[in-house]
């Protein structure tokens, strides 16, 4: 492991000769360069180079960028830098924390070794800031903490995005669940506030939005579901949406795109458990 560079370079000579280049030891380089090596390496291969560059692989700035490459945001990250607490310590409690959330144990181990505060903002922003976090489990946390569910649906942003495109980014985030209940309402309900006060200039007002949404999730199911034989037509959505939308407000242009979009590119709520 000692040996990185073993390379033979074709070299400029007239005679075509090897010229070869080696470095044996990445310690031998400049610090600046040794740790813009090791940054490329995950969290398992850091560990067994610090079996050989000991100072070098447990450099606190390569475990800060691990850290926060998977969970960006974390209440620890302050504390850790203040009370000289280990950030390759922080790493592998966190990874831990997120095993055991993923098993079903919940938030519990974040808290009790204070990697996370127990607080609402705290709680949304870590959530907010991480893809490591199973979409089940997450979803069952938020269906019991809705306080949590509606901080994270206004920590998203959908300034300038396009309906049905907000609506896949939502439930990239929020998984969506397999039936429609009371629950997949309050998402709704949620998102169509965020949604308004992020594009107030299109002039669609929070009720046209809820609307529109359903009427998209609607279509989903019908252009992507095999078990649907006469697929919805763009002249059935546009009538069919313009009827539950009593207030004028959607024009037939409007409605023949988001048509489009859901034809184009597919499922705008599509649900963890139903893609597996």
């Amino acid at each position: 492991m000692g040996q990185i560079f073993d390379r033979q370079v074709a070299g400029p000579t007239s005679n075509n000769k090897n010229q070869i280049t080696k470095v044996s030891d990445i310690s031998q380089l400049p610090p600046e360069l040794a740790l813009q090596i090791l940054k490329n390496l995950n969290a398992t291969d850091l560990c067994l180079a610090a079996c050989v560059w000991q100072t070098l692989a447990n450099d606190e700035i390569l475990w800060l960028s691990l850290c926060k490459s998977n969970w960006a945001y974390a209440s620890i990250y302050n504390r850790a830098r203040n009370g000289g607490i280990s950030f390759r310590k922080v790493y592998l409690q966190l990874d831990e924390g997120t095993l055991r959330f993923n098993a079903g144990q919940g938030l519990q181990y974040f808290i009790e070794n204070e990697l996370l505060d127990d607080t609402c903002e705290e709680i949304s922003k870590f959530i907010h800031n991480t893809r490591k976090l199973r979409a089940t489990e997450k979803r069952k946390l938020l269906q019991a903490r809705r306080d949590i569910l509606e901080r994270l649906i206004e920590l998203q942003s959908y300034e300038n995005e396009f309906l049905p495109n907000a609506l896949r980014q939502f439930f990239t985030k929020l998984d969506a669940p397999e039936d429609r209940n009371e629950y997949l309402s309050f998402l709704i309900e949620n998102f169509s506030k965020r949604f308004h006060e992020c594009n107030k200039d299109l002039g669609l007002s929070i009720e046209t939005i809820y609307v529109l949404c359903f009427s998209l999730i609607l279509l989903s199911i019908d252009l992507t579901s095999p078990h649907v034989k006469n697929k919805m037509s763009k002249r059935e959505f546009i009538r069919n949406t313009r009827r539950a939308i009593m207030n004028g407000t959607l024009s037939d242009e409007l409605a023949g795109h988001l048509y489009d979009n859901v034809y184009l590119i597919g499922h705008v709520a599509r649900s963890t458990m139903t893609a597996h």
